[in-house]
C-alpha cells in the first residue's frame, strides 16, 4: 500500500513538474499615463505631422523565459485622437479618416509571438488591427524596455513598439499625395501585474 501511495505521489509529481508555467498577466497602466499609442504621418513630405490617442486600454499575458506564448489585446477610442490643433481633430475624426461616428472603436488583439534568434528582449507580435471597420493582420516590432518591482508594492513590465500601417488597406479615404499614404504607430506600454 505504502509502495502503491509513494508510486503515485512520484507519478503526480512528475505531471506537475512537466506543466508549462503559466505567464503573468499585466493590465496596461493607463490611468498612471505609463502608456502611449502614438502616430506620424508625413506632411506633404516635408515634415512629420504627429499625434496620439488619449485613450486606450488593455492587457497582455508575459512570462520573460517564454515570450512567444505571450498574449495582448487593446482597445482604442478612436474618437480621443489628439493631433494638438481642435479643427484638424475634427477633420480627422470625420468619414475621410477615422470615421468614429461609425467605428468609435480600434482593437489590436495578437495571435503569434515570434522571438528575434537568442535575444527573448526583442520580438515581432502578429495580430489583427481592427480600424474604421476593417481588419488587417499588422506586425509590430518590439523591444522589452524592462520589468520589476515598482515602489507601491507591485511588479511592472513595460515595452516599446513600432510598425507603419498603409491607410488605404483600412478604408481612409482622404489621399494626402505620394508621401503620406503611411502612417508609422509607436507604442510604449507598461502593465501591472494582476
Amino acid at each position: 500500500m505504502l509502495k502503491k501511495s509513494l508510486l503515485a505521489l512520484a507519478v503526480s509529481s512528475i505531471g506537475v513538474m512537466s506543466l508549462p508555467a503559466l505567464a503573468d498577466t499585466y493590465e496596461i497602466d493607463t490611468k498612471g499615463a505609463h502608456a502611449s499609442i502614438n502616430f506620424a504621418v508625413k506632411h506633404l513630405g516635408y515634415s512629420w505631422l504627429t499625434g496620439r490617442f488619449d485613450n486606450f486600454s488593455g492587457e497582455f499575458t508575459y512570462d520573460p523565459a517564454k515570450p512567444e506564448a505571450s498574449t495582448i489585446n487593446v482597445t482604442i477610442d478612436t474618437t480621443s485622437v489628439n493631433s494638438n490643433h481642435a479643427e484638424r481633430d475634427k477633420h480627422l475624426r470625420s468619414p475621410d479618416f477615422l470615421n468614429v461616428e461609425k467605428f468609435p472603436k480600434a482593437t489590436f488583439v495578437s495571435k503569434q509571438i515570434k522571438v528575434d534568434g537568442d535575444d527573448k528582449d526583442e520580438f515581432d507580435i502578429i495580430g489583427d488591427l481592427t480600424l474604421n471597420g476593417v481588419t488587417k493582420s499588422i506586425t509590430i516590432e518590439v523591444d522589452k524596455v524592462g520589468e520589476g518591482k515598482d515602489p507601491w508594492g507591485g511588479y511592472r513590465a513595460g515595452f516599446e513598439g513600432e510598425t507603419e500601417i498603409n491607410m488605404k488597406d483600412f478604408n481612409i479615404k482622404m489621399d494626402l499625395g505620394p508621401a503620406s499614404q503611411t502612417v508609422k504607430l509607436e507604442l510604449h506600454v507598461e502593465g501591472i501585474k494582476k
